[in-house]
Parts: C-alpha cells; sequence; structure tokens
C-alpha cells in the first residue's frame, strides 16, 4: 500500500527499474599501491555501503519522494537520475540517520528485506517532504569527519585502497569513480546549482550544528559538485584536503591571512606574481604584518631572516612568474621547520604533475586553477591543498570572506582536468623543443626556461620536477617597438594575459602586467621591455615552429 501523495520504487536486479541509481562499484580486489591516499574518499565503500553490497547489491534500495516530485521530473531525467533533485540525494546521501525500513531489516534478521517486508515498512512511513535515501534499513552515508563548521568536508576515514597508480588515470576518475558523493548513474558529475540546503526537521539541523549529522548548509560553505572538483585536486596532490575557490588571488590572500598572525612575518621572493606582491607590499603591513624578500636562490639570506625574525610562513612560486626562478623545495621546508615556520608554494607553472609539492617536504601547495588545471581558458578558480589542520584554518576564514566558487565553474574544472595529463604532456614537449630553438636564434638574447641547461637553476628543476611545463619567457635581441613588431607578427596566439590553456597565449610583461611603471621600475623587477612570455597551448609543434621562426625574420 502507498503512503497517499508519495512514490516508492523497489529496485531489484530482477526488474530494473527506469529510474536506478547504482552505487560505486567494488574495487577491494583490484591491486593498488601499498599505502596509497587519495583526497577524502576512499574507493571502498562505507561501512552501510558496504552492508547493502554484501547483502545481495541493491535489492533493497528503496526511494521514498515527496508529493509531484516525479511529475516534475522528465522522462530523461527519470531515466539518468540527472541533475534535477540531485541536491536532495546528495543530502540524503549523506545523512547517517536511520530509515523507516529499519524494523523490516530487524525482522529480518539483520539482512536485506523481502520485497514485501521493504514495501510494507515503507508503507508504514510517513509522508516526507523531501527524497530519503534508505538501504536495508540504514541510510546510505559517507562515514563522517567533519570541519568545524559541520560541513561534509573530508568525510571518510581515509582508509585509501586504489588500483590506479597513474596521474593520468588519477586526473580522469579521482573524486568521480572513487566515491563520488553524489548518488547517480551519470558518468559526468552533475552540477548543483543551489545556494542552500535543507533540513526536513528541527532536529536534523541540530544534529547537524552538533557534529552527529554530515551535511551541507548554504551555498558559500561547501558545494557536492565542488566537493569533487577538491578531491581530483587531492588525490593529485598527496594532499588530505584541499580548498577550491573562486581565483588564484583568493586562495593566495586568504591564504596569507588565515595562517600569518597580526604582527607576523613571512619571507618571499623577488620575482612572483605583481598582484601577489602587491598584496604582500601594501595590504598585509596593515596588519602589522612585514615581509623579507630574497632572491629564489638566495639559502643564506633565507637562513637569515629565519634567524632575525619569527617567521611564520616562507610563501614562494616555483617556478616563479615570469622568469622561471626555482626553490629547492625540500631545502627551503628543512630550514623553515627547524625554526616552526611552514612553507606554502605556488605551483601554477609547475602543475600537479610535473611537481609533487607535499611530498617535497612543503606544507601547502596552491594553484591557479584558472591556468593549466582548467586548460580551457574558459574559467577563474584557485586551490590550496595540504594538510587537513591547516586546509580547515584557511577554510574557516574562507567560509568568513567569501569568494566561493560557482558550482558551474566547478564543473569546468572536473571537465579539464579529465584531459590535464594529456595537454601537459603535449606542452611540455612543445616548450622545450621550442625553448630550445628560441636559444640557438641569432635575434633573441637571452630565454628562461627551467629545461634549459642554462638557466641558473636547471640543477634544481632537475631534482624536483619530471617535466618543465608549457610557458618560455625570453627576450628579443631589440627594444619595446621590435618586440611589439614581433608580437604582432605572430598568427597563431592570442595577445592575451593568463596562460596554460588549449590555445597559445603570447604577452609582452612590460606593457601587459607592468605598463603603469616607469621603466626603470619595471627593470628594477626584472622586467625588460623586450621580454616576451609564450605559453604553448596543444597545437602542432610544427606549425607553432614555423609562426615563430616567420615572426622573428619579420623584426
Amino acid at each position: 500500500m502507498a503512503v497517499p501523495g508519495s512514490l516508492h520504487l523497489q529496485i531489484t536486479s530482477a526488474s530494473p527499474s527506469a529510474f536506478e541509481c547504482r552505487s560505486d562499484p567494488d574495487f577491494r580486489s583490484s591491486p593498488r599501491p601499498e599505502g596509497a591516499r587519495y583526497g577524502r574518499f576512499s574507493c571502498r565503500p562505507s561501512s552501510a555501503r558496504r552492508a547493502v553490497l554484501s547483502s545481495g547489491g541493491l535489492s533493497s534500495l528503496i526511494f521514498r519522494f515527496p508529493p509531484n516530485f516525479v511529475r516534475q521530473l522528465s522522462t530523461k531525467a527519470r531515466r539518468n537520475c540527472s541533475n534535477i533533485g540531485v541536491a536532495q540525494v546528495v543530502a540524503a546521501s549523506w545523512s547517517n540517520t536511520s530509515g523507516p525500513a529499519s524494523s523490516a531489516s530487524a525482522a529480518s534478521g539483520g539482512g536485506a528485506p523481502s520485497p514485501a517486508a521493504a514495501i510494507a515498512g515503507a508503507a508504514a512511513a510517513p509522508v516526507v517532504p523531501a527524497l530519503d535515501f534508505v538501504a536495508g534499513g540504514e541510510a546510505l552515508a559517507v562515514d563522517g569527519l567533519q570541519n568545524g563548521d559541520g560541513l561534509p568536508h573530508d568525510l571518510g576515514t581515509l582508509e585509501e585502497s586504489s588500483f590506479l597508480s597513474s596521474d593520468g588515470s588519477l586526473t580522469v576518475h579521482a573524486g568521480e569513480r572513487l566515491g563520488r558523493g553524489i548518488v547517480t548513474d551519470a558518468i559526468t558529475t552533475p552540477v548543483v546549482n543551489t545556494s542552500a540546503y535543507f533540513f526536513k526537521k528541527t532536529a536534523e539541523l541540530i544534529d547537524f550544528k552538533e557534529k552527529r549529522r554530515a551535511s551541507f548548509e548554504y551555498g558559500r560553505y561547501g558545494n557536492p559538485t565542488t566537493v569533487v572538483a577538491e578531491e581530483k585536486i587531492s588525490a593529485l596532490e598527496g594532499a588530505e584536503s584541499t580548498l577550491i575557490m573562486a581565483s588564484g588571488m583568493c586562495a593566495s590572500t586568504v591564504m596569507l591571512m588565515a595562517l600569518v598572525p597580526a604582527g607576523g612575518h613571512i619571507v618571499t621572493t623577488t620575482d612572483c606574481y605583481r598582484k601577489t606582491r602587491i598584496f604582500i607590499e601594501t595590504i598585509l603591513p596593515r596588519m602589522g604584518i612585514t615581509a623579507t624578500v630574497i632572491d629564489p636562490a638566495d639559502v643564506e639570506g633565507l637562513k637569515s631572516a629565519l634567524e632575525k625574525n619569527k617567521v611564520s610562513l616562507f610563501f614562494t612560486e616555483s617556478p616563479t612568474n615570469p622568469l622561471f626562478r626555482c626553490v629547492d623545495i625540500k631545502l627551503v621546508s628543512d630550514l623553515c621547520h627547524s625554526k616552526g615556520a611552514l612553507v606554502c608554494i605556488d605551483g601554477t607553472f609547475a602543475t600537479p604533475l610535473n611537481q609533487k609539492v607535499l611530498a617535497l617536504g612543503a606544507d601547502l601547495v596552491l594553484h591557479s586553477a584558472t591556468k593549466f588545471i582548467g586548460g580551457h581558458n574558459d574559467v577563474l578558480a584557485g586551490c590550496i591543498s595540504g594538510s587537513l589542520k591547516l586546509i580547515t584554518e584557511i577554510r574557516n576564514l574562507h567560509h568568513v570572506l567569501g569568494g566561493a566558487l560557482n558550482p558551474n565553474a566547478a564543473y569546468l574544472i572536473i571537465r579539464g582536468m579529465k584531459t590535464l595529463h594529456l595537454r601537459v604532456q603535449q606542452q611540455n614537449k612543445t616548450a622545450q623543443r621550442m625553448a630550445e630553438i628560441l636559444e640557438a636564434h641569432p635575434k633573441v638574447k637571452r630565454v628562461y626556461y627551467p629545461g634549459l641547461p642554462s638557466h641558473p637553476e636547471h640543477h634544481i628543476a632537475k631534482k624536483q620536477m619530471t617535466g618543465f611545463g608549457g610557458v618560455v619567457s625570453f627576450e628579443i635581441d631589440g627594444d619595446l617597438m621590435t618586440t611589439i613588431k614581433f608580437v604582432d607578427a605572430l598568427k597563431i596566439p592570442y595577445i592575451a594575459p593568463s596562460f596554460g590553456g588549449c590555445e597559445s597565449i603570447v604577452d609582452q610583461p612590460a606593457i601587459m602586467s607592468y605598463w603603469d611603471l616607469s621603466q626603470a621600475e619595471r627593470v628594477s623587477y626584472g622586467i625588460s621591455d623586450s621580454l616576451v612570455r609564450f605559453s604553448f597551448g596543444v597545437e602542432d609543434f610544427e606549425d607553432l615552429k614555423a609562426d615563430v621562426l616567420q615572426a622573428l625574420e619579420a623584426i
């Protein structure tokens, strides 16, 4: 007997429903790297989900829908378990409250209830205003570990076991096939477009506030689609936790404010993204935070700064922007840790594929995900990865400041990452070959690329990088106008800021990023009028080579 105003579906293997949601596959029998840990979710099912699998798969799943729910679904949406209602499915799948079928389950000896018992149990249940997802008397739940706001971040006990051993496979499957929290048959992760999440009863809200229930609450604090993007990045970085935000600068500034106390001191390097330098030089001093700026290779300068100041954080890029200087991440991490200072490396130019910052000893790794991670010049995002403790500190401030990533942008990041390994391989090869050609050309004065033996930190780059990235900077043998002529003669790349996308991009930093400064001021930052930064896309190498050579011949 059906509950008036609601729909009940009994899903059995013998009679598959048009509206069918499969559980995550069980890969427990597959070989896996020893001690592998990828992100918050394990590819091993949670305890409740394992109970379902061991009791005959999905034969005991019951879906209870609110009145008019089915009428709101198109035939395609019912068939694919797609976006409509995903937020309710997600909230229900992360609930650890017992379902009304528990009595039927108990009556059958703790195993899966018979169809008749399950239907009888469901019929006795009160009408509910939202989708409830129960299995064999237990709500399907992720074993919960919640952050300070009681949100479903870093869920799971991290009993990681993965059959994937390569970054290429992780970019495709991590965070999705390996324990995606969104219950759906869709291969691609649905976009959950909602600004808030509801609770069926006040008691559920109180359980959530008192950390007994894992759920979402408000869009600024978390989103299921965004969590998938964070999981994928955590898997690549080998991090306990990742926080993704609205831009790379948002990630940088929130991290600095969260981890450096008022009156604290940081150490950074000379060559860096200009907006980061502006924040360090003009905004942090208002909080009493001072900085020591050293050359990336100045190890003695770092030791001196650590001795003279109570340093909270060492923060730099490696490689740096736009001259691609590299720091010895293991060495600076050891030095800083000996004095109680944290180390954060912006690895945007390297990507998580070319350089494993956390494995080298750093505490945090930051990326402008707008660049290689997104990879299609169509989305803004930033991310920071590290230990759960540090990321939680940053997350708590992020919840106050805002800067949340839109779930549609999170979807684009997920989509972009699935080809990250293919794009980076192509861009590494193209950049290396073009750097060698440029260095040998008589109209090029100097080339900056860590893959060249002439680079001042080539020995460091070889030690800690597996590839040297897809961006090359070089100086034309000429003045500002000669360099403009070269840039304008190029036919393939766009003249634009940013880098790391499928399309090649070229810019003249003296104009694009430093035009408001005098020539003398630009030179003090290492920015000559003839400097060019060239981000190689995924176009054919021979086409790019021919284009660069013809532009050089034009000057």
